[in-house]
């Protein structure tokens, strides 16, 4: 029952690739019902990441994993990674990746609102990037090999981190359907407001997620075209990342948590206002 096989992890250059493909060929032979992952290997862009996908072009992989731990300004000019990736070919594992400061790689909510804007040219993206997962799981406190985690804990007591519930909105709110988006595009390498939307066929809701990088609180006009009208209410889910340096520890780890309240409609329309470094979502039903 195995659907998915990854050769290898982060390897690069000629002498690996040359040897690579009598391990593709053998289970293309054997188990073509397998969906194969290769590797663009350990960096995000440069000679050997572009050698890593000629390479998996080249050799048919269904997949290629695709790996970065960067600072905060690399995320910040990567927001529209996928948006302009070709369509034909391999598609894309975001299989490691997460956010930190230079100098500073342990979690903060400030790192944390970068990838949950990032994470919005994964979802407008999902012809192209069909799986993702967040760099390491588990840490404990007194023995870790790197940071930042998702989960921290100690023998008794356990900590999500800020990360953690960026992931978790995300996860439990994917949708079924990527919908259109019209959101005038902030500057690479600015911050500024990032957007993504979904429609969620069983719970028949639109799903729109929008994520302020920026210090000050922006006005939000949504408008869903086409929709003559909304239930009256809408359900919003913010996460607040305003304290830059904050996160959450085995000692306080509700420091940093998801809020839930309803929002009015109007019409086809929500007007709003997202704080700061927040991450904002919206689950809206027609009426």
């Amino acid at each position: 029952n195995m659907k998915y096989l990854a050769i290898g992890n982060e390897q690069w250059g000629e002498f690996t690739f040359e040897r690579l493909k009598f391990f593709v060929e053998a289970m293309r032979k054997a188990h073509p019902e397998i969906v194969i992952i290769g590797s663009s290997g350990p960096d995000s862009e440069g000679e050997n990441f572009d050698l890593g996908w000629a390479a998996m072009r080249e050799q048919g992989a269904d997949l290629v994993d695709e790996h970065y731990y960067r600072p905060v300004d690399w995320f910040q000019k990567s927001m529209y990674r996928y948006d302009d990736y070709p369509r034909t070919g391999p598609k894309v594992f975001a299989g490691e990746y997460a956010c930190h400061d230079a100098g500073k790689k342990w979690n903060h909510a400030g790192a944390s609102i970068y990838e949950a804007a990032f994470m919005t040219t994964l979802e407008r993206n999902a012809d192209i990037v069909h799986m993702t997962a967040y760099a390491p799981l588990f840490a404990h406190v007194d023995g870790w090999q790197w940071r930042p985690d998702l989960i921290w804990f100690d023998n008794l007591r356990v900590a999500r981190s800020t990360s953690y519930y960026v992931q978790q909105m995300y996860a439990r709110n994917r949708g079924t359907h990527v919908v259109p988006l019209k959101i005038p595009r902030t500057p690479v390498g600015e911050d500024g407001l990032f957007a993504s939307a979904t429609w969620d066929a069983q719970a028949e809701e639109w799903i729109v997620k929008v994520i302020n990088t920026s210090t000050e609180a922006l006005p939000v006009h949504i408008v869903l075209d086409g929709v003559r009208a909304l239930a009256p209410l809408a359900q919003a889910t913010t996460l607040d990342c305003s304290d830059y340096d904050l996160d959450n520890t085995v000692e306080e780890p509700n420091t940093i948590l998801p809020q839930q309240s309803p929002i009015q409609t109007a019409g086809n329309a929500i007007t709003t206002t997202i704080g700061g470094k927040t991450f904002a979502l919206y689950r809206i039903g027609a009426k």
